[in-house]
């Protein structure tokens, strides 16, 4: 008895030591995440990354593209398909501990010669001269996962598996931020669009008065061709808007997995609102929600698993081997019970010995990869931080751009009208009122596009948060 102890006991310890971690994980870098944003309200405790998309994008026209953009988007699409190719190897490591089973089925037939030793014993011992052998057997192997290596596989997998769910999510941020951005741009260009030609019809009602002043003698050439040069101004806009609107038309459409063709709009940018309560929360609500931060600290847990795994591979393996089944010199005799009945059952100690220090290489290269890895976790949080804090100061300082440039406009509105009227009245030349009328022009554009960068911002700010998943 005491001999059959001193044999197991190396394999008990052995088992023992199977829920020890041969390599200690690296935790992920608080330091790295900072308390509040730059520019953020000290009162921010909510984020609006928090927020669904569609309480997010409250105007129906561009809930529409978003909702078909999620559902046919390639990009969406081929994100979802790697997830179900991550889905099946995940599945697939789920089943690393469980015993290769396999059955064999031979049937051989062997004509030694008989001047052969084979042949001789044959003929003498088994009165023939082929030698026949009929097998069938199931075969069982198993590793033991002592050090834990098989469990870092999983680990690894299931890292690797939520992965492509983290970039299924930044895809979809991304798509929903571009729907949203690119249908604020036709909105402008429409502004842009009105404001051209109301500009057009203005140059046009100028010019035909210079051209009255021009007949009676009051003006010279020089007026009209200032004031043709002027309406000109205004009228190269248009075509070279609706080019652009057009690009832009097409690139939504492509973007919600549509042919290119025109796109409905359900409002206009002048009754389009900017968001009033943009809360940007804490940093770590930030991370949590990221999906490119996420996946970096995915990426951490697989680097922790790599390296015990290769730390495990150091250290001995213990492999169970049992095949059982039916043999037999003669078919007639290959199913008779329990006669033709074998089994062989054996175990085994692998130790690496000397492999040209691989399996040290192996090991010193995971733990400088997950170095590696720790300081890209570092970066995606820094340009995580960085972009939110980016997009607040853009909203803070556009609100103030657009309040000055929304005062501009009403200014040189008026403007405009009073150098038409007091040029009607011979109280103002032409230069004043072609002066005024570019102003007015450049000033209205300028407001319309202020107006979307702010829209923009917002919505950079809803996607910098992690919102839109």
């Amino acid at each position: 008895m005491k001999k059959y102890i001193n044999t197991l006991a190396p394999l008990l310890v052995l088992v023992v030591l199977a829920g020890c971690k041969v390599s200690k994980d690296v935790a992920i870098p608080k330091a790295a995440i900072p308390e509040n944003f730059r520019n953020a309200s000290s009162s921010d405790t909510t984020s609006i990354g928090n927020v669904s998309v569609k309480n997010f994008f409250t105007e129906e026209g561009v809930q529409r593209l978003i909702d078909t953009a999620l559902l046919r988007n390639y990009d969406m699409q081929i994100a979802l398909k790697n997830i179900e190719s991550a889905e099946v190897l995940f599945k697939q490591s789920k089943l690393g501990n469980i015993p290769e089973l396999t059955l064999q089925v031979t049937a051989n037939a062997n004509r030694p010669s008989n001047n052969s030793l084979n042949g001789l014993s044959a003929g003498q011992f088994l009165k023939t001269k082929v030698i026949q052998d009929y097998n069938a057997n199931v075969g069982l192997a198993w590793e033991a996962d002592i050090w834990g290596k098989i469990k870092g596989q999983k680990q690894a997998a299931l890292a690797t598996y939520l992965q492509t769910s983290e970039a299924r999510k930044a895809i979809q941020t991304r798509v929903v931020a571009n729907v949203a951005q690119g249908y604020y741009r036709l909105l402008m260009m429409d502004a842009q669009m009105a404001v051209a030609k109301k500009n057009l019809l203005l140059n046009d009602s100028t010019l035909r008065i210079i051209h009255m002043q021009f007949d009676a003698g009051q003006v010279t050439s020089l007026a009209i061709q200032q004031a043709e040069a002027q309406q000109l101004v205004a009228a190269q806009l248009i075509p070279e808007l609706e080019q652009n609107i057009t690009i832009q038309e097409n690139a939504l459409r492509i973007l919600t997995g549509q042919l290119p063709g025109a796109v409905e709009r359900l409002a206009s940018l002048e009754k389009t609102n900017i968001p009033s309560q943009l809360s940007s929360g804490v940093p770590s609500s930030m991370v949590s929600r990221r999906p490119d931060v996420k996946s970096a600290e995915l990426s951490l847990n697989i680097a922790n698993a790599k390296v015990g795994i290769a730390k495990a591979s150091m250290y001995p393996s213990l492999s169970i081997t049992a095949s059982g089944g039916l043999n037999s010199f003669k078919a007639s005799n290959w199913f008779n019970i329990p006669a033709s009945l074998f089994g062989v059952v054996g175990g085994g100690l692998t130790q690496p010995i000397f492999q040209r220090r691989q399996l040290k290489s192996q090991y010193e290269l995971a733990k400088i990869d997950r170095e590696k890895v720790v300081l890209e976790f570092r970066q995606s949080v820094l340009n995580a931080v960085g972009e939110v804090s980016d997009e607040l100061v853009k909203l803070e300082k556009l609100k103030l751009q657009y309040d000055i440039s929304s005062k501009r406009v009403t200014t040189l509105q008026e403007a405009v009208k009073n150098a038409n009227l007091l040029f009607r009245n011979g109280m103002a030349t032409y230069l004043e009122v072609i002066t005024a009328q570019s102003n007015s022009l450049q000033s209205e554009l300028e407001l319309a596009a202020i107006k979307t960068a702010q829209l923009n911002a917002s919505v950079e700010l809803y996607r910098s948060l992690g919102g839109g998943i």
